[in-house]
């Protein structure tokens, strides 16, 4: 499979898909129920299970699930709404057992509870018995494996729509990730996820043409700059970070060490003179090169070889960062620039002064929480999601932005998404945002187009914090992240270059 996260309209059209191309939908709805029986038995041995079914498509997988389950030996009961409809009131009448009332009741002396309710397409708050059981089955505390997305969360942005909501312990859904999946709150409410097949083709994608995706290697994978036999430096880019004053450049050096390891050919910090001395002690593969104000960086960046620029880490909340910017803004059009921290928190009083001179394709904005709300002031809030807010940043900015967090967001201006979801919470660290900037900017020196520069540079990031484990400090990513390389490099196969060509 691949990493294509559909929202519910598309998710229902992949299903009318494969009805109209010949699979019924009964056989759809046995699939899933199978895959969830299935998810079931291989975690638990037969006990007292508790199938909470609602009265729609979710309802009926339930009953599936509960004739499976007896018939592995699993003492099973079910409790559901008065009636069902349509597939789900075929399932329901293959189902030979009793069937309770949906009430809290049913969860009494039960071992596991399969939740049944509703999934991804709920649209609005839990209410009567099926808000009583749920509010019961959070103080039980009981096991719980959900279908599709556990019931009161919507599946489409990953929040609950009121203050209650399933907690699922495993979540077992179909063909591809919903958003509810990725984003938080609701990643964290699906526990363990489990995507199984159901015999959907996936010939479906080609109708419901998606564009989000899970950010996996399989975004990116054909496009990464993995260096060939006949490239030299120059082939592989020139990054250049531009360092704040004296007793401020931590955060510049590790964005460039980040970017040079990562394959950049070449990586210079640009360095007020006052710092030039703090700066040349601490570095060795990576140049630095002094400039006096915004006419000194202008001067420098006229070396056509220095084409990714990245600023931010470290410069300072002041004047003269932001006239630092507006200069390498107005640069030669051939710059690509990365934008993080105090390079963006200075528009704060003027967002549209820093919007009006970024250039489509050559710029990439890598903010927190924080200085995206400086930024687009109101927009998490008002947004249906975190997702539909970077969406609105980037189409308004025009410019690819990587909303970081622990469901870091990247947007294109043309509504291309993904949502990366391997960064370990070790990575809420000083100075680890820096080190993504300038994998960013290493990657997007290279040639990798921005979109899939800050895709990849979010995946590598995190795959290196995971790899290092417990005590993670910033200056540690880059030294792991070789590891990181080579596995990925490994996990490629033949198609990729082979080792004694990186």
């Amino acid at each position: 499979m691949t990493a294509e996260i559909l929202t519910n309209a598309q998710m229902a059209a992949a299903d009318n898909f494969a009805v109209m191309a010949g699979t019924p939908s009964l056989a759809l709805m046995e699939n899933a129920g199978r895959a969830v029986a299935d998810a079931v038995a291989a975690r638990f041995a037969p006990c007292v299970t508790a199938i909470l079914c609602g009265p729609g498509n979710n309802g009926g997988d339930g009953f599936v699930v509960a004739r499976l389950l007896a018939a592995r030996g699993f003492d099973v009961r079910v409790a559901a709404f008065d009636s069902t409809k349509g597939d789900a009131a075929a399932m329901a009448d293959k189902w030979t057992g009793a069937v309770l009332p949906l009430s809290p009741r049913a969860l009494d002396g039960a071992a596991l509870v399969v939740d049944a309710l509703f999934g991804a397409g709920l649209s609005r708050p839990l209410e009567g018995a099926a808000r009583d059981v749920v509010e019961a089955l959070a103080e039980k505390k009981i096991p719980v494996i959900a279908i599709d997305v556990p019931s009161g969360i919507s599946g489409d942005s990953g929040r609950p729509l009121d203050d209650v909501a399933v907690r699922a312990n495993v979540t077992v859904t179909f063909f591809r990730k919903k958003v509810a999946h990725l984003l938080l709150p609701g990643r964290s409410l699906c526990g363990e996820i489990i995507l199984a097949d159901i015999g959907i083709a996936d010939s479906a994608l080609d109708l419901v043409r998606p564009t989000l995706f899970e950010n996996t290697p399989l975004l990116w994978a054909a496009d990464y700059p993995w260096p060939r036999p006949q490239a030299h430096k120059y082939d592989r880019g020139h990054c250049v970070v531009v360092s704040g004053p004296a007793h401020a450049t931590g955060a510049a050096r590790l964005a460039a060490r980040a970017a040079l390891r990562v394959g950049a050919g070449l990586v210079s910090v640009a360095s007020p003179e006052e710092a030039v001395l703090v700066n040349a002690m601490q570095l060795t593969a990576i140049m630095v090169k002094p400039f006096a104000g915004a006419d000194g960086l202008s001067d420098l960046l006229v070396d056509k070889r220095l084409g990714t620029v990245v600023m931010g880490p470290g410069l300072g909340l002041s004047i003269e960062t932001r006239e630092l910017v507006q200069t390498v803004l107005a640069g030669p059009p051939y710059k690509k620039v990365v934008l993080d921290a105090d390079a963006l928190s200075v528009f704060e009083d003027d967002p549209e002064a820093l919007f009006n001179r970024l250039r489509p394709g050559a710029s990439i904005l890598t903010p927190h929480a924080g200085e995206f709300e400086r930024l687009f002031p109101g927009l998490l809030d008002d947004s249906e999601s975190k997702l539909e807010a970077v969406r609105l940043a980037a189409s308004r900015c025009g410019a690819v932005v990587l909303l970081k967090g622990f469901d870091t967001v990247i947007a294109r201006p043309d509504g291309w998404a993904a949502i990366n979801a391997n960064a370990p919470p070790s990575l809420a660290t000083a100075g680890s945002g820096d080190v993504l900037a300038g994998l960013v900017a290493g990657l997007f020196a290279q040639g990798m187009e921005a979109g899939k520069a800050a895709a990849a540079a979010a995946w590598l990031h995190g795959d290196a914090a995971a790899r290092f484990g417990p005590g993670l400090i910033a200056e540690d990513l880059p030294e792991i992240l070789p590891e990181t390389l080579a596995a990925l490099r490994d996990s490629l196969g033949p198609s990729h270059p082979p080792p004694h060509l990186i």
